[in-house]
């Protein structure tokens, strides 16, 4: 566990610039609640400590953003008054919040968006002023806003002044547009033996199938060793049920009406195969009627060559975008 106060002062200059590295500040807990894992962004004592929460996509895990989150970490370190430190979460049915008692369904956006009120009420931390979600995590980042503005999650409870949502439509999924890559994962992961044989005669079967390597590695470095065989580090049925209320749930209404004092932010892959050009339009007109973060604020950015995994296709491309716009590094 990183500890944020020196008792003695440090002469060597080697040796501060270590404890002020986020790569060093970082920490692992797995609670009654969901897990996750937690990187700071510098070793002083600001006077004010401000909190993220970073949400993965469907499959994946914390883990998956601990590189970019060490990044964007640094980066702040530098540029922003306040000492952040960053919570990446593993959302129900993946990583070790697989592990965790007491998830139970319905295995939903609200629900998800819930476990983070509860995460947040647990360890008494203040709420969260940012929250960073991919994919299937940015609509669980809107859910979450939207339940903090309406009160679920009690009076004390007050919105993220800042979501960033990155690459993941805010709308419905059309059922023409439910061939997509991810569909398409999900149809072959449920077709899969279980246990699964091996990690290499995963990686080889879906390359096999006309997944791309990368992608197939990736999608085998959520297995995990369970005697002589494999199996998932995920809950694939439960992963299912999230996926299908991800395609179901609309948060038009929110971007239209965003709490007052807030911004939301989307992030669009260039190359990504998930939104079409009315959607985009939609976003983009709202964007413009939302200009006023003490109003309510939507912004969109796009995000060149790249695909759906942003954090993976370009890394810095991602880093700059967020960096620069960024709650407190606004110019």
């Amino acid at each position: 566990m990183a500890t944020r106060t020196l008792t003695n002062r440090i002469e060597s200059r080697f040796l501060i610039r270590l404890l002020r590295s986020p790569s060093l500040l970082s920490s692992s807990r797995s609670l009654q609640t969901l897990a996750y894992e937690e990187v700071k962004s510098s070793g002083d004592d600001r006077k004010h400590e401000s909190t993220a929460l970073i949400l993965h996509g469907l499959l994946g895990s914390g883990r998956n953003w601990r590189s970019f989150s060490r990044s964007l970490a640094s980066s702040l370190s530098v540029s922003s008054p306040s000492d952040w430190k960053m919570m990446l979460v593993d959302l129900r049915n993946h990583g070790r919040s697989t592990e965790v008692e007491g998830i139970e369904p319905p295995h939903d956006l609200v629900n998800s968006a819930k476990d983070l009120a509860d995460l947040v009420k647990a360890n008494g931390w203040n709420w969260p002023d940012v929250v960073i979600g991919h994919s299937l995590g940015g609509k669980v980042a809107l859910q979450f806003m939207e339940s903090c503005a309406r009160g679920d999650y009690g009076v004390s409870a007050s919105p993220p002044k800042q979501v960033w949502v990155l690459d993941s439509v805010p709308g419905e999924v059309k059922a023409e547009q439910s061939d997509g890559e991810v569909e398409k994962v999900l149809m072959t992961l449920q077709s899969l033996p279980s246990p699964i044989p091996s990690r290499k005669w995963l990686v080889d079967h879906m390359v096999e199938l006309g997944f791309s390597r990368s992608l197939s590695e990736w999608i085998g470095s959520n297995l995990k060793r369970s005697g002589d065989s494999e199996t998932w580090a995920f809950n694939l049925d439960g992963a299912v049920q999230m996926f299908n209320s991800y395609r179901e749930t609309s948060y038009w209404s929110l971007l239209e009406n965003p709490p007052k004092g807030t911004e939301i932010s989307f992030v669009i892959a260039e190359k990504s195969d998930r939104w079409d050009h009315d959607t985009t339009t939609r976003l983009e007109r709202i964007a413009k009627q939302r200009q006023n973060v003490s109003e309510g604020k939507v912004s969109t950015h796009v995000l060149s060559n790249s695909g759906h995994w942003v954090h993976t296709d370009n890394p810095k491309g991602l880093l700059e975008i967020v960096s620069s716009n960024f709650l407190s590094t606004h110019k």
